[in-house]
């Protein structure tokens, strides 16, 4: 029997991500859902203060971090899964389909050091698995769409469903990346909706919706399907399609994307030091023609 889970959000504005710390209070072990990396891309520095917040406020709670879930490997902030694991021991989990992820960045990006089965991470959860930590039952669920590998993870009457919804007044994610379709998603957003109305959902990004003076992450089933601006219920498939591929064709890269893709397809490391002893990630370029 899971008990229930106490839940504590941080976010991050300069990427307007949330990241979770949930722990069992009895056993006083947690897991850390989508932990950020900061990035300067201009600099090619990376700071870990928003994970340092996680885990001094785990620390002062007496709570043991043991593993990291990633909900997708995210396009626009960088992880810190691997800062997390080297300071406290946890383990790093995604869904098993992050290996179909693997293999289609790394021609992309011409990868040739990385691995496609999945080994960098630790775990690699299927749809409906368990994953206990202390005396919190997690549950997986596979909901791609925006990615081939997303998952959300269900504890009790909490979802953590990464980019697959946004706050009602924001609507849902982008299925335009390799890999991604726009009706997939609707599919597995239908499969977060048809939880018990009173079932939260916390969000992994949140950006204000128009109209909106303050940033929101947590929402219910209930409520996004009275009063999503995307898929409200009653907004067919094809419906959704059609707006989902309009919307797609209208919105810019995301501005970390390169490095993001890059470093999250291998768990959150980066690639091994050249002869120099320098770090290097790629930037595929598309030359202006000269003829």
């Amino acid at each position: 029997m899971s008990t229930k889970p106490v839940i504590e959000s941080f976010f991050d504005e300069p990427t307007n991500t949330i990241s979770y710390l949930v722990a069992d209070p009895a056993s006083g072990e947690a897991v850390v859902i989508d932990p950020v990396l900061g990035f300067d891309i201009a600099s090619g520095e990376a700071d870990t203060r928003s994970s340092e917040r996680i885990i001094a406020t785990a620390n002062a709670r007496g709570w043991r971090i043991t593993m990291v879930l990633e909900t997708h490997a995210h396009a626009d902030h960088l992880s810190a899964a691997p800062f997390i694991k080297a300071k406290t021991g946890a383990l790093i989990g995604i869904g098993e389909h992050i290996r179909d992820v693997q293999k289609i960045f790394r021609p992309v990006f011409a990868l040739e050091d990385l691995k496609t089965d999945g080994s960098d991470f630790d775990r690699l959860f299927r749809d409906g698995e368990l994953v206990t930590v202390g005396g919190l039952d997690i549950e997986v669920m596979n909901v791609p769409g925006h990615t081939p590998a997303d998952v959300a993870y269900l504890l009790g009457d909490a979802a953590f469903v990464g980019d697959t919804l946004f706050m009602p007044d924001y609507g849902t994610a982008r299925a335009d990346f390799p890999g991604g379709d726009a009706r997939t998603l609707y599919q597995s957003i239908h499969r977060l909706l048809a939880l018990p109305n009173a079932t939260r959902l916390f969000m992994c990004h949140d950006y204000k919706a128009p109209g909106r003076d303050e940033f929101r992450w947590e929402t219910t089933v209930g409520e996004q399907r009275r009063t999503s601006v995307h898929i409200r219920d009653g907004v067919s498939e094809d419906e959704f399609v059609k707006m989902r591929e309009a919307r797609d064709a209208t919105l810019a890269v995301p501005r970390l994307l390169l490095p993001s893709i890059q470093v999250n397809v291998r768990a959150g490391y980066f690639p091994e030091a050249e002869a120099n002893g320098v770090r290097y990630l790629k930037i595929p370029v598309k030359p202006a023609s000269i003829a």
